[in-house]
């Protein structure tokens, strides 16, 4: 029987000297005892796919709302690709693979229903009271919402798990100021390597699931990404390897050597950082004061170009803008109608009112939607058999 002493002495031999062994683990809030064949991070994967909060992202809105189509990525689909694309980079990079999976079925348990329309919403009305962030609602889901055990609120997730989650950042989060309030997760230290190659499968994931999704959609036009230096540079290899492609094969070809060159890409990047930089520890990596999994210079200019491409032409098309627009309409009157009678929200946020106002009780009850069911609310309080 393989042992928890086992997975020990497999890390030892088998991991790089900067990945985190989980015997190294700072642990968890509240003490356990180890568990006889699970490392810690194993188990922090297994909380998070048995939480409710995970459950309820098959009903999150990625880009499209959920009934506009049931082959358009959900929070929960877009959460399994990103853990596949971040074990596989883990794995090579000889890092910490089950904490990586942790991180990265863990990274988006804070999102709103409506994506980042229900985000910005609930920040601007939060504004007096802190504001809204997901990945501070995120920590705050395994810390404290989540209800599974007696002896303490939330998933009692280790140290390292709940770091990967608040420090989940892209270039356009304004991370510091929110990093401050939680001294007890280092915030002046970088992410663990592990957090760090989740954030980029992140990145690969949500490009290429978008583009996949805004051509299915016919919101996104071929003959346009022709002029992104990427796609056109892939077309043409799919183009010398096949003839008379069916568009459904070649998109899915075209998405799927995406991900690949990417991934390729940051790879190679970061094992030419990491041999260089000779870390002798996972802690020598996060003092380093600079971000170590990344890609080469050509390759992140060629997807800031397609990036800019999708703002362009899907996040800012008059469709997804339009649906936005009534997203944050519906949220809006949810916050005010439960703000004004919070008896109308389940009675286990009773507790939360009295513990952290009425506005964060709602928030934290409105943050937990899915769309499905905000949307049913909303009908329910307003009335209204108009199609949302």
């Amino acid at each position: 029987m393989f042992k928890r002493n086992d997975i020990d002495t497999r890390e030892k031999n088998f991991l790089a000297p900067f990945a985190l062994k989980s015997k190294d683990s700072k642990g968890r809030v509240h003490k356990e005892k180890y568990h006889p064949y699970r490392s810690h991070y194993q188990r922090d994967r297994d909380r998070v796919i048995h939480s409710a909060a995970f459950r309820r992202l098959e009903y999150k809105t990625q880009v499209f709302i959920y009934h506009e189509g049931d082959y358009y990525r959900t929070r929960l689909t877009h959460t399994i690709e990103v853990a596949q694309i971040a074990r596989t980079i883990s794995k090579t990079l000889r890092l910490n693979e089950d904490l990586t999976e942790a991180i990265a079925l863990a990274h988006d348990l804070g999102h709103t229903p409506f994506g980042h329309a229900g985000e910005d919403v609930l920040d601007h009305l939060m504004q007096k009271k802190d504001g809204f962030d997901h990945n501070i609602q995120g920590l705050r889901v395994v810390d404290v919402l989540e209800k599974r055990y007696p002896e303490f609120d939330g998933l009692n997730l280790s140290w390292e798990t709940r770091e990967g989650i608040i420090k989940h950042t892209t270039k356009y989060d304004n991370a510091e100021e929110y990093l401050a309030k939680f001294p007890e997760l280092c915030p002046n230290e970088q992410p663990s390597l592990e957090a760090q190659v989740v954030d980029k499968a992140d990145e690969i994931a949500y490009d290429n699931h978008d583009l996949d999704d805004g051509l299915k959609s016919g919101m996104l036009d071929i003959t346009l990404l022709k002029k992104t230096k990427l796609w056109k540079k892939l077309e043409k290899e799919i183009k010398a390897d096949y003839s008379n492609l069916k568009k459904n094969i070649f998109v899915y070809q075209m998405i799927r050597r995406l991900i690949n060159i990417e991934v390729s890409d940051l790879l190679s990047n970061s094992s030419r950082i990491l041999k260089k930089s000779g870390f002798a520890s996972a802690g020598e990596a996060k003092q380093c004061g600079q971000r170590i999994i990344s890609f080469s210079r050509s390759m992140q200019e060629m997807r800031d170009e397609l990036r800019i491409f999708l703002y362009n032409n899907l996040y800012c098309n008059w469709k997804v803008t339009k649906m936005s627009y009534r997203t944050k309409m519906i949220i809006r009157k949810l916050f005010r109608v439960y703000c004004n009678n919070p008896h109308m929200m389940p009675p286990k946020f009773e507790k939360t009112v009295k513990k952290w106002g009425v506005e964060r009780a709602v928030c934290d009850y409105i943050a937990g939607m899915t769309d499905r069911y905000a949307i049913e609310e909303y009908q329910k309080l307003f009335e209204t058999n108009e199609k949302i």
